[in-house]
């Protein structure tokens, strides 16, 4: 004779129940991310869809390459290539080097200053876009603050070759905002650090130089350069400082805005080939970072 215990376990309407309460839970337990997919479908994946079908629709309204050959064989798109790539990789090593040391002096601070001084970065990173062209045309521009007081002082800079308006003065406005971004990203891997190991190299006779040369620097590589591959893409994908500060540079994003909003030249075609090729270069780049990052957690997390 069966015990009630198995005949509760046999009931095909118990085991239905606990198929329904299983669904339930999984359900409960996904609920909260159905946002987050509806917003990355919504702003993300379908946006992404349209540029691929939209930079493979040629003039004639077939499908083809022909977008993509013209971007390549044209000069003026390649020099625009040119540009935002040397002029990412200059404001990144910019960021990367003087950020870099000055995130180190942030960290060894006290917890108010260095509180203070992460809060500034926080503000910084993100003051990009027109208001920050405003600020350095008010500052550095023809007539510029700063520019009229070092004239009266007998240095016109722009006598001297300087100019605000080109590429040397877009580097100057991007390491406005890549230096704190540096120092946002750097300071907590520095706790990775130990103090012993200042401790052992010392009392093996190495100075303060050697540590850095052979404990520091080889330690905190891989966040370093995770962190110069992130700075690279930031400043390889921006556009209204570029533009608030100047139109006439030959950058690939002001190219792209050209392309979709020019009265004479409105070829939607071009810019969702340049856009595109754009992703693929910045989606190699986050990729290293990635890499970098995921490396530099394991070491020093150890």
């Amino acid at each position: 004779m069966n015990s009630p215990a198995l005949s509760v376990k046999a009931n095909p309407l118990n085991q239905k129940n606990r198929g329904e309460n299983r669904l339930l839970a999984a359900w409960r337990k996904s609920a909260g991310v159905i946002p987050l997919v509806l917003f990355c479908l919504a702003f993300e994946l379908i946006p992404l869809a349209l540029l691929i079908y939209g930079s493979l629709v040629t003039k004639t309204g077939s499908l083809g390459l022909s977008n993509f050959v013209e971007v390549l064989q044209n000069r003026l798109y390649r020099k625009s290539f040119t540009n935002s790539i040397e002029l990412s990789l200059l404001t990144a090593m910019i960021g990367t080097v003087i950020g870099g040391i000055v995130g180190y002096l942030v960290y060894t601070a006290g917890e108010k200053v260095r509180n203070f001084m992460v809060s500034l970065s926080s503000v910084t990173a993100n003051f990009a876009g027109i208001p920050l062209a405003f600020a350095f045309v008010v500052t550095l521009g023809l007539n510029g603050f700063l520019t009229l007081s070092l004239k009266n002082s007998g240095y016109n800079i722009y006598d001297m070759g300087f100019t605000l308006y080109s590429f040397t003065g877009l580097a100057i406005v991007y390491s406005y905002f890549q230096l704190p971004l540096m120092i946002l990203l750097i300071v907590p891997s520095f706790r990775g650090l130990r103090p012993a190991w200042v401790e052992a190299a010392s009392s093996l006779g190495a100075s303060r130089a050697q540590y850095w040369l052979k404990v520091g620097l080889p330690v905190m590589f891989p966040a370093i350069a995770s962190t110069f591959f992130l700075l690279v893409a930031n400043a390889l994908g921006a556009y209204a400082t570029a533009f608030g500060l100047s139109s006439q540079l030959n950058l690939i994003t002001i190219q792209i805005g050209f392309l979709i909003s020019g009265d004479t030249s409105l070829e939607p075609g071009l810019a969702s080939a340049l856009g595109m090729i754009l992703i693929l270069l910045m989606s190699f780049l986050i990729a290293g970072y990635q890499i970098l990052g995921r490396r530099s957690e394991r070491w020093l997390s150890r």
